[in-house]
Protein backbone atom coordinates (compact mmCIF):
# COMPACT_ATOMS: atom_id res chain seq x y z
CA UNK A 1 0.00 0.00 0.00
CA UNK A 2 0.88 3.68 -0.62
CA UNK A 3 2.04 5.63 2.81
CA UNK A 4 -0.75 7.48 2.04
CA UNK A 5 -3.03 3.86 2.86
CA UNK A 6 -1.44 3.29 5.86
CA UNK A 7 -1.84 7.19 7.59
CA UNK A 8 -5.26 6.91 6.69
CA UNK A 9 -6.29 3.37 8.41
CA UNK A 10 -4.34 4.13 11.56
CA UNK A 11 -6.18 7.72 10.99
CA UNK A 12 -9.72 5.54 10.78
CA UNK A 13 -9.25 3.38 13.90
CA UNK A 14 -7.66 6.36 16.33
CA UNK A 15 -11.10 8.40 14.78
CA UNK A 16 -13.18 5.91 16.21
CA UNK A 17 -11.33 5.04 19.52
CA UNK A 18 -11.08 8.77 20.18
CA UNK A 19 -14.88 9.13 19.91
CA UNK A 20 -15.43 6.15 21.99
CA UNK A 21 -13.27 7.91 24.47
CA UNK A 22 -15.45 10.76 25.10
CA UNK A 23 -18.81 8.43 24.41
CA UNK A 24 -18.52 6.32 27.82
CA UNK A 25 -20.25 9.22 29.76
CA UNK A 26 -23.13 9.08 27.07
CA UNK A 27 -23.50 5.67 27.08
CA UNK A 28 -23.17 4.94 30.92
CA UNK A 29 -26.28 6.95 31.12
CA UNK A 30 -28.23 5.02 28.01
CA UNK A 31 -27.60 1.98 29.06
CA UNK A 32 -27.55 2.41 32.86
CA UNK A 33 -23.67 0.68 33.27
CA UNK A 34 -21.63 0.51 36.47
CA UNK A 35 -18.12 0.91 36.42
CA UNK A 36 -17.57 -2.60 36.44
CA UNK A 37 -19.69 -2.83 33.16
CA UNK A 38 -17.64 0.25 31.51
CA UNK A 39 -14.59 -2.22 32.96
CA UNK A 40 -15.69 -5.05 31.78
CA UNK A 41 -16.66 -2.87 27.77
CA UNK A 42 -12.72 -1.62 28.13
CA UNK A 43 -11.12 -5.41 29.61
CA UNK A 44 -12.68 -8.18 27.76
CA UNK A 45 -12.34 -7.75 24.28
CA UNK A 46 -8.79 -7.54 24.90
CA UNK A 47 -9.06 -10.74 26.60
CA UNK A 48 -10.85 -12.52 24.04
CA UNK A 49 -8.69 -10.99 21.33
CA UNK A 50 -5.47 -12.20 23.22
CA UNK A 51 -6.57 -15.86 21.43
CA UNK A 52 -7.44 -14.30 17.92
CA UNK A 53 -4.88 -11.86 17.22
CA UNK A 54 -1.91 -14.25 17.51
CA UNK A 55 -3.16 -16.37 15.46
CA UNK A 56 -3.55 -13.64 12.90
CA UNK A 57 0.10 -12.21 13.20
CA UNK A 58 1.21 -15.97 12.65
CA UNK A 59 -0.59 -16.26 9.58
CA UNK A 60 0.55 -12.77 8.58
CA UNK A 61 4.09 -14.29 8.21
CA UNK A 62 3.38 -17.27 6.55
CA UNK A 63 0.78 -16.62 3.70
CA UNK A 64 -1.17 -13.87 2.49
CA UNK A 65 -1.50 -10.74 4.57
CA UNK A 66 -3.38 -9.52 1.41
CA UNK A 67 -7.20 -11.41 2.73
CA UNK A 68 -6.20 -10.94 6.35
CA UNK A 69 -6.18 -6.97 6.47
CA UNK A 70 -9.20 -7.01 4.12
CA UNK A 71 -10.86 -9.59 5.96
CA UNK A 72 -10.14 -7.19 9.39
CA UNK A 73 -11.68 -3.91 7.87
CA UNK A 74 -14.48 -5.79 6.78
CA UNK A 75 -15.55 -6.92 10.86
CA UNK A 76 -13.92 -3.50 11.77
CA UNK A 77 -16.64 -2.30 9.85
CA UNK A 78 -19.35 -4.61 11.27
CA UNK A 79 -18.20 -3.67 14.69
CA UNK A 80 -18.95 -0.54 14.51
CA UNK A 81 -22.91 -1.36 13.03
CA UNK A 82 -23.46 -3.89 15.57
CA UNK A 83 -22.33 -0.54 18.36
CA UNK A 84 -25.00 1.54 16.67
CA UNK A 85 -27.87 -1.14 16.57
CA UNK A 86 -27.61 -1.86 19.99
CA UNK A 87 -30.17 -1.37 22.59
CA UNK A 88 -28.75 -3.64 25.43
CA UNK A 89 -25.53 -4.04 26.91
CA UNK A 90 -25.10 -7.76 25.73
CA UNK A 91 -24.72 -6.60 22.03
CA UNK A 92 -22.82 -3.88 23.02
CA UNK A 93 -20.39 -5.41 24.98
CA UNK A 94 -20.51 -8.14 21.68
CA UNK A 95 -19.51 -5.15 19.44
CA UNK A 96 -16.45 -4.35 21.24
CA UNK A 97 -15.42 -7.77 21.67
CA UNK A 98 -15.56 -8.28 17.79
CA UNK A 99 -14.09 -5.11 16.84
CA UNK A 100 -10.57 -5.81 19.00
CA UNK A 101 -9.57 -8.46 17.01
CA UNK A 102 -11.07 -6.66 14.04
CA UNK A 103 -8.65 -3.90 14.77
CA UNK A 104 -5.72 -5.89 15.10
CA UNK A 105 -6.22 -7.54 11.72
CA UNK A 106 -6.81 -4.50 9.62
CA UNK A 107 -5.02 -1.97 11.75
CA UNK A 108 -1.92 -3.68 13.00
CA UNK A 109 -1.20 -5.86 10.18
CA UNK A 110 -0.80 -2.57 8.22
CA UNK A 111 1.40 -1.31 10.74
CA UNK A 112 3.71 -4.25 10.48
CA UNK A 113 3.84 -4.16 6.75
CA UNK A 114 4.55 -0.56 6.57
CA UNK A 115 7.69 -1.17 9.28
CA UNK A 116 8.85 -3.71 6.87
CA UNK A 117 8.88 -1.25 3.68
CA UNK A 118 11.27 0.82 5.16
CA UNK A 119 13.29 -0.90 7.99
CA UNK A 120 15.47 1.90 8.40
CA UNK A 121 13.04 4.63 8.57
CA UNK A 122 10.89 2.80 11.60
CA UNK A 123 11.23 5.58 13.96
CA UNK A 124 10.37 8.21 11.68
CA UNK A 125 7.91 6.19 9.84
CA UNK A 126 6.32 5.48 13.47
CA UNK A 127 6.23 8.91 14.57
CA UNK A 128 4.33 9.94 11.15
CA UNK A 129 1.97 6.82 11.99
CA UNK A 130 1.65 7.76 15.73
CA UNK A 131 0.54 11.55 13.93
CA UNK A 132 -2.04 10.60 12.26
CA UNK A 133 -3.58 8.55 15.06
CA UNK A 134 -3.23 11.14 16.93
CA UNK A 135 -5.16 13.65 14.76
CA UNK A 136 -8.08 11.05 14.43
CA UNK A 137 -8.17 10.75 17.94
CA UNK A 138 -8.27 14.85 17.72
CA UNK A 139 -11.22 14.69 15.80
CA UNK A 140 -13.20 11.72 17.16
CA UNK A 141 -14.38 13.68 20.00
CA UNK A 142 -15.09 16.64 18.26
CA UNK A 143 -17.35 15.11 15.51
CA UNK A 144 -19.29 13.54 18.56
CA UNK A 145 -19.68 17.13 19.89
CA UNK A 146 -20.62 17.86 16.62
CA UNK A 147 -23.31 14.77 16.49
CA UNK A 148 -25.03 15.63 19.30
CA UNK A 149 -25.28 19.47 18.36
CA UNK A 150 -26.71 18.73 14.97
CA UNK A 151 -28.85 16.02 16.31
CA UNK A 152 -26.88 12.75 14.65
CA UNK A 153 -26.44 11.15 18.06
CA UNK A 154 -23.65 8.77 18.85
CA UNK A 155 -25.68 6.06 16.97
CA UNK A 156 -25.59 8.06 13.80
CA UNK A 157 -22.05 8.92 14.50
CA UNK A 158 -21.19 5.03 14.62
CA UNK A 159 -22.98 4.41 11.12
CA UNK A 160 -20.76 7.49 9.59
CA UNK A 161 -17.85 5.62 10.40
CA UNK A 162 -19.25 2.79 9.39
CA UNK A 163 -19.27 4.49 5.73
CA UNK A 164 -15.79 6.14 5.97
CA UNK A 165 -14.13 2.30 7.11
CA UNK A 166 -15.97 1.29 3.71
CA UNK A 167 -14.09 3.63 1.75
CA UNK A 168 -11.21 3.20 3.63
CA UNK A 169 -11.04 -0.83 2.50
CA UNK A 170 -11.78 0.16 -0.87
CA UNK A 171 -9.12 2.54 -1.13
CA UNK A 172 -6.72 -0.46 0.47
CA UNK A 173 -7.77 -3.15 -1.81
CA UNK A 174 -6.85 -0.94 -4.73
CA UNK A 175 -3.35 0.01 -3.09
CA UNK A 176 -2.28 -3.03 -1.17
CA UNK A 177 0.75 -4.95 -2.39
CA UNK A 178 0.70 -8.59 -4.04
CA UNK A 179 2.06 -10.95 -2.31
CA UNK A 180 5.19 -11.02 -3.70
CA UNK A 181 6.22 -7.38 -2.77
CA UNK A 182 6.34 -8.79 0.77
CA UNK A 183 9.57 -9.14 2.55
CA UNK A 184 8.51 -12.92 2.24
CA UNK A 185 9.14 -13.37 -1.33
CA UNK A 186 12.74 -13.70 -1.49
CA UNK A 187 12.05 -17.37 0.60
CA UNK A 188 9.56 -20.17 1.16
CA UNK A 189 7.09 -19.12 3.99
CA UNK A 190 7.27 -20.84 7.14
CA UNK A 191 4.99 -22.75 8.23
CA UNK A 192 2.34 -21.93 10.92
CA UNK A 193 4.49 -24.18 13.90
CA UNK A 194 7.53 -22.86 12.71
CA UNK A 195 6.15 -19.04 12.43
CA UNK A 196 4.76 -20.00 15.86
CA UNK A 197 7.98 -21.00 17.57
CA UNK A 198 10.03 -18.33 15.75
CA UNK A 199 7.49 -16.02 17.68
CA UNK A 200 8.33 -17.58 21.21
CA UNK A 201 11.81 -17.68 21.32
CA UNK A 202 11.85 -14.29 20.17
CA UNK A 203 10.35 -13.48 23.95
CA UNK A 204 13.45 -14.96 25.45
CA UNK A 205 15.73 -12.11 24.15
CA UNK A 206 15.91 -9.06 26.95
CA UNK A 207 14.99 -6.35 24.72
CA UNK A 208 12.14 -7.68 23.37
CA UNK A 209 10.45 -8.31 27.23
CA UNK A 210 11.50 -4.89 27.99
CA UNK A 211 9.91 -3.15 25.47
CA UNK A 212 6.99 -5.03 25.99
CA UNK A 213 6.41 -4.32 29.43
CA UNK A 214 7.40 -0.91 28.99
CA UNK A 215 4.67 -0.28 25.88
CA UNK A 216 1.74 -1.72 28.16
CA UNK A 217 2.89 0.58 31.34
CA UNK A 218 3.27 3.59 28.86
CA UNK A 219 -0.82 3.31 28.02
CA UNK A 220 -1.74 4.38 31.28
CA UNK A 221 -0.50 7.22 30.15
CA UNK A 222 -2.32 7.32 26.80
CA UNK A 223 -5.11 4.91 25.90
CA UNK A 224 -6.29 3.91 29.46
CA UNK A 225 -6.11 7.67 30.51
CA UNK A 226 -7.91 8.69 27.98
CA UNK A 227 -10.39 6.21 28.37
CA UNK A 228 -11.06 7.10 31.81
CA UNK A 229 -10.47 10.76 31.63
CA UNK A 230 -14.55 12.24 30.22
CA UNK A 231 -15.43 10.24 33.48
CA UNK A 232 -13.30 11.85 35.84
CA UNK A 233 -14.90 15.13 34.89
CA UNK A 234 -18.32 13.70 34.87
CA UNK A 235 -18.35 11.57 38.22
CA UNK A 236 -14.97 13.47 39.91
CA UNK A 237 -15.34 17.43 38.77
CA UNK A 238 -19.14 16.91 38.49
CA UNK A 239 -19.17 19.24 35.68
CA UNK A 240 -21.30 18.25 32.63
CA UNK A 241 -20.54 15.84 29.80
CA UNK A 242 -20.04 19.20 27.30
CA UNK A 243 -17.23 20.00 29.39
CA UNK A 244 -15.49 16.38 29.74
CA UNK A 245 -15.60 16.38 26.09
CA UNK A 246 -13.53 19.80 25.97
CA UNK A 247 -11.21 17.93 28.41
CA UNK A 248 -10.60 15.14 26.25
CA UNK A 249 -10.27 17.77 23.18
CA UNK A 250 -7.15 19.85 25.45
CA UNK A 251 -5.29 16.64 25.84
CA UNK A 252 -5.69 15.69 22.87
CA UNK A 253 -5.28 18.43 20.88
CA UNK A 254 -1.94 19.99 22.58
CA UNK A 255 -0.83 15.70 22.10
CA UNK A 256 -1.23 16.25 17.99
CA UNK A 257 1.25 19.17 18.06
CA UNK A 258 3.58 16.74 20.27
CA UNK A 259 3.16 14.33 17.77
CA UNK A 260 3.90 16.26 15.22
CA UNK A 261 6.81 18.57 16.26
CA UNK A 262 8.70 14.70 17.12
CA UNK A 263 8.80 13.99 13.67
CA UNK A 264 11.68 16.63 12.86
CA UNK A 265 12.94 15.94 16.00
CA UNK A 266 13.58 12.43 15.70
CA UNK A 267 16.00 13.01 13.03
CA UNK A 268 18.45 14.98 15.24
CA UNK A 269 18.23 13.33 18.82
CA UNK A 270 18.01 9.73 19.61
CA UNK A 271 14.24 8.45 20.21
CA UNK A 272 15.25 7.30 24.16
CA UNK A 273 17.03 10.42 24.81
CA UNK A 274 13.69 12.14 24.19
CA UNK A 275 11.95 9.85 25.75
CA UNK A 276 13.52 9.58 28.76
CA UNK A 277 13.00 13.70 29.02
CA UNK A 278 9.72 13.76 28.59
CA UNK A 279 9.24 10.90 31.16
CA UNK A 280 10.79 13.28 34.27
CA UNK A 281 7.59 16.05 32.84
CA UNK A 282 5.27 13.20 33.61
CA UNK A 283 5.84 12.18 36.66
CA UNK A 284 5.73 15.68 38.19
CA UNK A 285 2.62 16.87 36.10
CA UNK A 286 0.11 14.03 36.21
CA UNK A 287 0.06 14.33 40.51
CA UNK A 288 -0.43 17.98 40.07
CA UNK A 289 -3.28 17.58 37.76
CA UNK A 290 -5.19 15.01 40.20
CA UNK A 291 -4.54 17.81 43.51
CA UNK A 292 -5.09 20.70 41.97
CA UNK A 293 -8.94 21.55 42.32
CA UNK A 294 -9.11 24.13 39.85
CA UNK A 295 -10.57 23.58 36.68
CA UNK A 296 -8.41 25.82 34.97
CA UNK A 297 -5.29 24.36 36.17
CA UNK A 298 -6.48 21.27 35.54
CA UNK A 299 -6.95 21.75 31.82
CA UNK A 300 -3.39 23.48 31.79
CA UNK A 301 -1.87 20.81 33.21
CA UNK A 302 -3.83 18.30 30.92
CA UNK A 303 -2.71 19.78 28.07
CA UNK A 304 0.97 19.27 29.16
CA UNK A 305 0.26 16.02 29.62
CA UNK A 306 -1.06 15.45 26.78
CA UNK A 307 2.45 17.16 24.84
CA UNK A 308 5.14 15.29 27.19
CA UNK A 309 3.57 11.82 26.45
CA UNK A 310 3.99 12.38 22.77
CA UNK A 311 6.23 9.99 21.19
CA UNK A 312 6.00 6.94 24.11
CA UNK A 313 4.03 4.49 21.57
CA UNK A 314 5.93 5.85 18.42
CA UNK A 315 9.43 5.29 19.91
CA UNK A 316 8.91 2.48 22.37
CA UNK A 317 7.03 0.39 18.96
CA UNK A 318 9.48 0.85 16.72
CA UNK A 319 12.51 -0.38 19.14
CA UNK A 320 10.52 -3.12 19.76
CA UNK A 321 10.35 -3.95 15.88
CA UNK A 322 14.22 -3.37 15.70
CA UNK A 323 14.45 -6.18 17.97
CA UNK A 324 12.61 -8.70 15.63
CA UNK A 325 13.61 -7.70 11.90
CA UNK A 326 11.82 -10.46 9.72
CA UNK A 327 9.36 -11.54 11.90
CA UNK A 328 6.97 -8.31 11.64
CA UNK A 329 3.49 -10.66 11.90
CA UNK A 330 4.58 -11.98 15.17
CA UNK A 331 4.50 -8.62 16.73
CA UNK A 332 0.64 -9.64 17.02
CA UNK A 333 1.70 -12.36 18.69
CA UNK A 334 3.93 -10.81 21.19
CA UNK A 335 1.81 -7.67 21.57
CA UNK A 336 -0.94 -9.59 23.05
CA UNK A 337 1.09 -11.53 24.77
CA UNK A 338 2.31 -7.98 26.37
CA UNK A 339 -0.75 -6.85 26.43
CA UNK A 340 -1.89 -10.18 29.37
CA UNK A 341 -0.95 -6.82 31.72
CA UNK A 342 -2.15 -4.31 30.23
CA UNK A 343 -5.72 -5.90 29.32
CA UNK A 344 -6.15 -6.35 33.29
CA UNK A 345 -5.77 -2.70 33.95
CA UNK A 346 -9.34 -1.41 32.47
CA UNK A 347 -10.70 -3.87 34.76
CA UNK A 348 -9.09 -3.18 37.85
CA UNK A 349 -9.41 0.35 37.06
CA UNK A 350 -13.40 -0.22 37.19
CA UNK A 351 -13.45 -2.33 40.24
CA UNK A 352 -11.25 0.04 42.11
CA UNK A 353 -13.30 2.99 40.90
CA UNK A 354 -16.80 0.93 42.49
CA UNK A 355 -15.45 0.57 45.75
CA UNK A 356 -13.47 3.52 46.45
CA UNK A 357 -14.25 6.25 44.34
CA UNK A 358 -12.92 7.05 40.05
CA UNK A 359 -10.54 9.74 41.90
CA UNK A 360 -8.33 7.37 44.12
CA UNK A 361 -8.13 4.88 41.29
CA UNK A 362 -6.80 7.49 39.09
CA UNK A 363 -3.64 7.14 41.00
CA UNK A 364 -3.11 3.84 39.59
CA UNK A 365 -1.67 5.45 36.53
CA UNK A 366 1.31 7.17 37.83
CA UNK A 367 2.72 3.62 37.59
CA UNK A 368 2.94 3.81 33.75
CA UNK A 369 5.75 6.66 34.09
CA UNK A 370 7.42 5.33 37.18
CA UNK A 371 7.81 1.91 35.26
CA UNK A 372 9.36 3.91 32.31
CA UNK A 373 11.88 5.63 34.40
CA UNK A 374 12.89 2.63 36.06
CA UNK A 375 13.22 0.51 32.90
CA UNK A 376 14.21 2.60 30.60
CA UNK A 377 17.81 1.50 29.07
CA UNK A 378 20.68 4.74 29.63
CA UNK A 379 21.95 4.39 26.39
CA UNK A 380 20.28 3.77 22.72
CA UNK A 381 19.68 0.63 21.70
CA UNK A 382 21.09 -0.99 18.75
CA UNK A 383 19.02 -3.45 16.14
CA UNK A 384 20.48 -7.24 16.57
Amino acid sequence: MTPFTYLLIEFLDELVFGAQGALLPLLQADFGLSYIQIGLLLSLPGYISLFIEPILGILADTWQRRRLILGGGLFFALALFLTALSRSFDLLLFSFILFAPASGAFVSLSQSTWMDEAPTRRDQNMARWTFAGSLGVVLGPLLLGAALIIGLGWRGLQLLFVALTLATLLLALRNIHPPAANHLASTAPPTFIDAAKSALTALRRPNVLRYLILLEFSDLMLDILLAFLALYFVDVMGLSPQIAVLAVAVWTVVGLLGDFLLIPLLEKIPGLTYLRVSVLFELILYPAFLLLPDLTAKLFILGLLGFFNSGWYAILKAELYKTIPDQSGSMLVLDNLGAVLGKTIPLGMGLLAQAFGLGPAMWVLLAGPIALFIGLPRRQATAP
